[in-house]
């Protein structure tokens, strides 16, 4: 198979920069054209492959590709999951080159190159490797699972018709394990594998004093101020040890073995580093954790948006009627999503003085996931990883939140593998995307061998 890669490189790569100039932005109508060109590419490509099946399937938003090739029913079967659909590319200036216009620039983290535009990283160089993989094994005679492929264009956006899609072709998606490259490595010579994401709880709350905004100096000190009631409510929401205290929070929080707690500790991290890299003094968080612990393997209540009174230019004495503020709680396995807003919910009501009226509004949330590093699937993952890079992959929780991992879990009862080559630095979501030429290679030599190793195991 490696002589297959390097004989087809150029291809490969070629291919991808079609692929990447197709400005397939989900969230905006006016790319509607695009997207669906997208879809087509990607069908023609499948169809080139041997596959047993090729559909574009329309949704109430944009279409899912699927495609499948079944080699021995006795064999496992690996569903492959990507996204061909783009985040938007503004601000447009702060770009070096065009968004849609792929170039391969030398950079000091990719010396080799590495490929700028839009979705280079996310998803579609990292989904693209799905398929140059699939080839490789099936050119070279090495397909040693059955493969399913499903290719959506709404992730970018939730995911919103994925759901519905999932649970009226759960037949047809029927498979042993979910191989999903939408997340990243430590780095190039640090091998990793994604093996949690938490979950979240987004909740908004409104604070309501008296029925007007009022003279702070005719009523300052006589009438709570909800700017003053909101804010020493959401801070006994935490102890001096930056415990949560919602009664019930931590109930059904999964802790981490000490087998995986020690692989984790492997992973290179510089505090210093860390800190002048966002410009802070130190790091804060629950005690008796590390930073990368605090931001992966613990739950978490944030912040992210508080507003009330006058905040317009120059001075105005006024005492508001209101404050408002968002709040994010970031989950573990184990945590519902359900519940932990219920129990903010009650938690946050009974603080609440008498001077006052509360109101908490339900948000968004996602489930958490964990791929437990003792299963065949992270085995297979593992053993294909150190092959590959020659040396065994750290496992690694993610503190962000992917929540149609759990969704697969919940409807198809698979577990997924997170097999990432992405790294921090390809600045997703932001100007000047890109992906090195390294990773996109590398990840076509070693998912071939993930289905190898995988089944092996299973057999």
């Amino acid at each position: 198979m490696h002589n297959y890669i390097q004989e087809n490189k150029e291809r490969f790569l070629n291919e991808l920069i079609d692929l990447l100039k197709i400005p397939s932005v989900s969230a905006d109508p006016s790319f509607k054209g695009d997207v669906s060109n997208a879809a087509q590419f990607l069908k023609e490509r499948f169809q080139e492959l041997e596959m047993d099946r090729v559909e574009i399937y329309p949704t109430n938003g944009h279409p899912i590709v699927y495609a499948e090739k079944i080699v021995d029913t006795s064999l496992p079967t690996v569903l492959v999951y990507g996204h061909y659909d783009v985040q938007p590319a503004d601000p447009i200036e702060l770009w070096h080159s065009g968004p849609f216009e792929p170039v391969i620039k030398t950079t000091e983290i990719h010396p080799e190159g590495a490929i700028f535009a839009r979705g280079a990283c996310d998803d579609k160089g990292q989904m693209y490797m799905h398929l140059k993989a699939f080839e490789t094994m099936v050119k070279t005679g090495n397909l040693d699972c059955n493969a399913k492929f499903i290719i959506e264009g709404e992730e970018e956006v939730g995911s919103v018709n994925l759901e519905a899609f999932i649970r009226a072709n759960q037949a047809m998606l029927a498979a042993d394990v979910i191989l999903v490259s939408d997340t990243g490595m430590l780095a190039k010579d640090v091998p990793s594998i994604t093996t949690g994401l938490r979950g979240l709880s987004y909740v908004e709350v409104e604070v309501v004093g008296p029925n007007r905004d009022l003279h702070s100096g005719l009523y300052g000190g006589a009438v709570a101020n909800p700017i003053n009631v909101i804010t020493e409510m959401i801070a006994s929401l935490q102890d001096e040890n930056k415990h949560i205290t919602i009664p019930g929070f931590y109930d059904d929080v999964l802790e981490i073995s000490d087998e995986e707690r020690s692989e984790m500790a492997k992973a290179p991290y510089n505090e210093m580093a860390y800190c002048n890299s966002i410009d802070i003094k130190e790091t804060a968080g629950e005690k008796g954790f590390s930073t990368l612990e605090r931001a992966t393997i613990r739950p978490t209540l944030d912040v992210n948006g508080i507003w009330g009174g006058y905040i317009g230019e120059g001075a105005k004495t006024v005492l508001p009627s209101k404050a408002n503020a968002k709040i994010s709680m970031r989950l573990v396995p184990n945590q519902d999503p359900e519940k932990i807003t219920q129990l903010f919910k009650d938690h946050f009501e009974k603080i609440a003085p008498k001077s006052v009226t509360v109101k908490v509004t339900p948000h968004h949330g996602g489930e958490p996931a964990l791929t437990p590093i003792d299963s065949d699937e992270y085995r297979a993952a593992s053993l294909a990883v150190e092959e590959a890079f020659g040396k065994k992959p750290i496992p690694v929780r993610s503190g962000g939140s992917i929540p149609i991992i759990s969704m697969f879990e919940k409807i198809l009862g698979l577990k997924t593998i997170l097999m990432g080559f992405g790294l921090d630095s390809d600045a997703i979501h932001s100007p000047n995307e890109h992906y090195g030429l390294f990773n996109y290679y590398k990840g076509i030599e070693t998912i071939p061998l993930f289905y190898k190793y995988y089944a092996q195991i299973k057999k």
